[in-house]
């Protein structure tokens, strides 16, 4: 079957703030006046409450556009019970995006000094993953084992999995559990397998065999603290109308932490369990997502395949080459060669020398101390004469905005090898801290020394397609406003 016939879209969730509780009357927009200038429009917002009373919010409807199966979502957020005040939940955002971070570098730090197959056999380190509840993360709707599961995309984990009965410990979601039996095609990977002892690749530790089992369970803890463990087993996976046949998942039978209401997650890694793995001969290892501003019923797109046709970019593709790790081989890294600020390169040593982790788990971009500096130096030499407003969590570069109904702000660009460049949307460059403008900080954070490892977060990937291709071993980057409206 020719490859474009397998073409699949999928629509992206956020969900995060504005919380589904706060209806927000007004909106922010960007308009770009100049090649390094863009301003931001700043409409007064209002937070009102409001009751959610639908049960069940999870998308079924479906649609065919240009050989592809559109599948329709809402924002998760939307699904879920009345929220606490706006401006605690954005402080908690960020707090446990931090706890993520730092769980992160930590494991970076472990596979670098040790090796990762000593690391790998001897701990069970927090994977990379977005799977918290009230951060910049996205959902979409398969079918698994002939029935619709809603799943949190994650291109930093490699293992997929889904809530299972009979379950010893789950936490609450929308849908109904997944039961095995039900399935005719669910059948357990076995302890002793090839594919059992292979799991070390996906979630840090080898499957092993559970008490009086010859069942291969696996384990996988979060950076906040969240896990599943049950067992390893093949279902059919149906991705619109492609079918997946003995998918390789996680069936989770004990599971806690901040997911929220969703099935399981979806692993979008580089390790020969994840979804674009398991698809290759499919899809031959080429995906792209375009994430939506924060809006209440923002919605994007994951397409797996290479059709570009199906792209609405507004701006050419440029590209660069994803750099192998052997320590973290299923992480995506870039080369940074630089940064600019309204047109100025900022000037570090550092630029072109160290690897940095795009990750659509991490909310905020986290950059080097003294790239962060120099970052901030210039921001505040082209943005000036805006009163000052206290830090908000790891955000120390903020602003009091609430008496402007515009602002003029510096074009944020990332440049990459063989001249590839992410120019940051308008959404993503400033943090609304608080809805009435009074604080809005600079949505960059600085880590905590020059060891640690960059990351791309989501916030400055907004209103971006970009593009996965593990065949050719490239990443693409092109403006595309991410709507499927």
């Amino acid at each position: 079957m020719p490859l474009f016939l397998h073409i699949f879209i999928f629509t992206l969730l956020i969900l995060h703030a504005p919380p589904a509780t706060t209806a927000i009357t007004t909106t922010i927009t960007g308009v770009y006046s100049d090649g390094d200038r863009q301003v931001l429009t700043l409409k007064k917002l209002k937070w009102t409450q409001q009751q959610t009373t639908t049960t069940n919010c999870f998308p079924q409807r479906t649609r065919t556009e240009k050989n592809a199966i559109i599948l329709e979502l809402h924002n998760r957020d939307y699904c879920s019970r009345p929220r606490s005040d706006g401006n605690q939940r954005l402080l908690k955002n960020l707090l446990s995006d931090q706890i993520w971070v730092h769980s992160l570098q930590s494991r970076i730090k472990i596979l670098l000094s040790k090796g990762i197959n000593q690391e790998l056999s001897q701990s069970q380190i927090p994977l990379v993953s977005g799977a918290k509840l009230q951060t910049l993360n996205y959902i979409v709707t398969v079918t698994l084992g002939g029935r619709n599961v809603t799943l949190i995309v994650d291109t930093g984990s490699d293992l997929t999995w889904v809530q299972c009965e009979p379950c010893s410990s789950c936490y609450n979601q929308q849908e109904p559990l997944f039961n095995p039996s039900q399935s005719p095609a669910y059948k357990p990977v076995l302890c002793k397998s090839t594919t059992c002892q292979d799991l070390a690749s996906a979630t840090g530790s080898s499957g092993v065999c559970g008490f009086n089992s010859t069942t291969c369970n696996y384990y996988v803890t979060y950076g906040d603290g969240s896990y599943t463990r049950g067992d390893l087993a093949n279902d059919n996976l149906v991705l619109g109308t492609t079918l997946v046949k003995d998918f390789v998942f996680g069936c989770g039978r004990d599971n806690d932490g901040l997911f929220g209401g969703v099935s399981g997650l979806m692993g979008l890694g580089r390790s020969g369990f994840s979804v674009v793995s398991q698809t290759y001969d499919v899809f031959e290892g080429v995906f792209s997502y375009c994430l939506p501003s924060v809006t209440d019923e923002g919605s994007g797109s994951l397409i797996l395949g290479d059709n570009t046709s199906l792209y609405k970019n507004f701006t050419p593709f440029t590209f660069t080459n994803l750099i192998s790790n052997t320590m973290m081989p299923t992480f995506y890294f870039l080369n940074l060669t630089g940064i600019s600020i309204g047109g100025v390169p900022l000037q570090d040593s550092s630029f072109g020398k160290n690897e940095m982790l795009i990750d659509s788990g991490t909310v905020i971009t986290r950059l080097k101390p003294s790239v962060y500096n120099a970052l901030k130096t210039e921001f505040l030499k082209q943005f000036t004469g805006y009163p000052k407003a206290p830090a908000f969590s790891i955000l120390d570069t903020c602003f009091n905005l609430s008496a402007y109904e515009e602002v003029d702000i510096p074009t944020m660009k990332m440049h990459f090898g063989t001249d590839a460049m992410l120019t940051v949307d308008v959404t993503g460059i400033f943090y609304f801290a608080k809805a009435d403008a009074s604080q809005v900080c600079l949505a960059i954070a600085r880590l905590s020394d020059e060891e640690e490892v960059g990351i791309i977060g989501n916030y400055q990937q907004k209103n971006t397609r970009v593009v996965y291709n593990t065949k050719a071993s490239t990443l693409g980057f092109a403006k595309e406003t991410c709507t499927l409206d």
